[in-house]
């Protein structure tokens, strides 16, 4: 892992690399980020820079790659993949949370883009399964309980190799 980061600065940083910060942008240069669709989500939430640029430090990148590895438990996976789906980081996915997510897991072409109805209707019907206190939005425990009841969560992460 320190390798690997290390190897994303400028060869005249590498000796200290431990203190470092890598930029997003190298970041999203690793091959396992570069094809995800919430790869700038990933960024910003793994990422603890006070200047909010969603540069990583050697720690933070650990702990990407911990919550990414098989070996991280499906809560700490669920938490994670939560957050990431927050696009307003207000602790709740809402309908424009969700609705980000769909365009995000469909692509942004306009061959792929869902219709108004179907947008709606997709997000009703998340919303129906998922939002047990029905106050329209989806908390974290909603949110772990769907994901507990799919198999295939713990193992589809986009950090894999």
């Amino acid at each position: 892992a320190y390798k690997r980061f290390s190897e994303l600065l400028p060869k005249e940083e590498r000796e200290n690399a431990w203190s470092a910060r890598v930029p997003k942008s190298q970041i999203l240069t690793l091959p396992e980020l570069r094809a995800n669709p919430f790869q700038h989500r990933i960024c910003h939430v793994f990422s603890t820079s006070e200047t909010r640029d969603d540069s990583m430090s050697f720690e933070d990148f650990l702990d990407m790659l911990s919550v990414f590895s098989d070996s991280a438990t499906s809560d700490i996976k669920s938490h994670y993949a939560f957050r990431i789906f927050d696009f307003d980081d207000d602790g709740t996915l809402d309908r424009k949370d969700l609705e980000q997510l769909v365009n995000c897991l469909t692509g942004q072409g306009e061959e792929s883009r869902l219709s108004s109805a179907e947008m709606e209707q997709l997000i009703q019907n998340i919303l129906e399964e998922s939002d047990i206190d029905k106050d329209g939005t989806i908390n974290l425990s909603e949110f772990q309980h769907v994901v507990s009841r799919s198999p295939d969560f713990a193992r589809c992460d986009g950090l894999q190799r």
